[in-house]
């Protein structure tokens, strides 16, 4: 048989419990936060009283942060391409033979919950009058128009290596300005970023156990994908990412470095995070795998460390980098 037709019958094997992974790792529309929960109430006399409160501890947060949150905002509100890139996975579509197909389901309620974030930190993003917001759309709408392409092709173990990595990633970068906004006395863009980032947690829990589950199945095979995707390096969503008038991906370094340099998501980070899902499907343990596997472990293993190597060399400037997004303050 050949490999794709394995990797369709493992996902339609994981499918039979796909109302099980929906129950335990996503929540009743009606029961999580919305994003209008956390803004001040239009429909209320206070308003304005509330938004010019908002704007004002707003003016205390610094330049990189606004750069970084920019960022985040902008890659959440790509969320378009995420989807249909990840429903033409081997495996998924939009129908099955017996009606909806389960991983459509998954996906279309996964991407339910993840496009409140864009949502939510738009607004925030708008009301706060410290960002050139047409800038900022401009910028959003390149990156759904450019496309992404994280190197998986269609293949779903591949895929759910990347968006293990991903989802942990990001709730590390949401979790860490959630830390900086509450130092510098904005609790509720904190408590924004915090709810942010546990749905980001929910989530990459999910697909952990979606590979933690092809471990069980499909070892040898589940291991060469987790080896290329650690071999070829996660791409970032936003790696595409481009100011008005300017080539593609050009805006992505200084988007990084600013990052970087507050300490939101860093290389050591992402070595962390490679560790992290060695650690948890237990790759040293993992039995009955074949030559070629056994090799793809063992380089596993050892990448972190030659990774760590790496990451202690990079040298981020120290002078923040200028965006059409966020025009520096002016002191008087």
């Amino acid at each position: 048989m050949s490999i794709q037709n394995v990797r369709r019958e493992v996902m339609q094997f994981l499918e039979k419990n796909i109302d099980s992974f929906v129950e335990t790792y996503l929540m009743p529309v009606e029961k999580i936060w919305q994003p209008s929960d956390l803004l001040p109430n239009s429909e209320k006399e206070t308003f304005l009283e509330e938004v010019t409160e908002l704007r004002e501890i707003a003016k205390e947060l610094p330049y990189d942060f606004w750069v970084v949150l920019v960022g985040d905002t902008i890659t959440e509100e790509a969320l378009p391409t995420y989807e249909s890139w990840l429903m033409d996975v081997e495996g998924v579509s939009q129908k099955g033979e017996g009606g909806d197909n389960g991983w459509a389901k998954w996906l279309r309620q996964w991407t339910g919950e993840e496009n409140r974030h864009g949502d939510l930190l738009n607004k925030y993003l708008y009301l706060s009058g410290k960002v050139n917001m047409r800038e900022v759309e401009i910028t959003t709408q390149h990156l759904i128009n450019d496309g992404f392409d994280p190197g998986t092709d269609r293949d779903p173990y591949k895929n759910f290596i990347f968006t293990s990595f991903q989802e942990l990633a990001t709730y590390i970068s949401h979790n860490r300005v959630a830390q900086i906004a509450k130092r510098f006395g904005d609790h509720k863009l904190s408590k924004i970023c915090r709810l942010i980032a546990g749905d980001e947690m929910r989530h990459h829990h999910a697909y952990t156990e979606f590979v933690d589950r092809i471990f069980k199945i499909d070892p040898s095979e589940m291991m060469l994908a987790f080896h290329y995707m650690m071999k070829q390096k996660i791409t970032m969503p936003a790696h595409l990412i481009r100011e008005s008038g300017e080539a593609i991906g050009t805006a992505f370094e200084k988007f990084s470095e600013s990052a970087q340099r507050i300490g939101v998501y860093t290389a050591m980070d992402y070595v962390d995070i490679m560790q992290k899902l060695i650690d948890k499907w237990e790759i040293d343990k993992i039995g009955n795998l074949t030559d070629e596997a056994e090799k793809a472990r063992d380089y596993l293993m050892k990448l972190p460390g030659r990774m760590t190597k790496l990451a202690d060399r990079v040298i981020v400037p120290a002078e923040e980098k200028l965006f059409k997004w966020v025009q520096p303050s002016i002191t008087v």
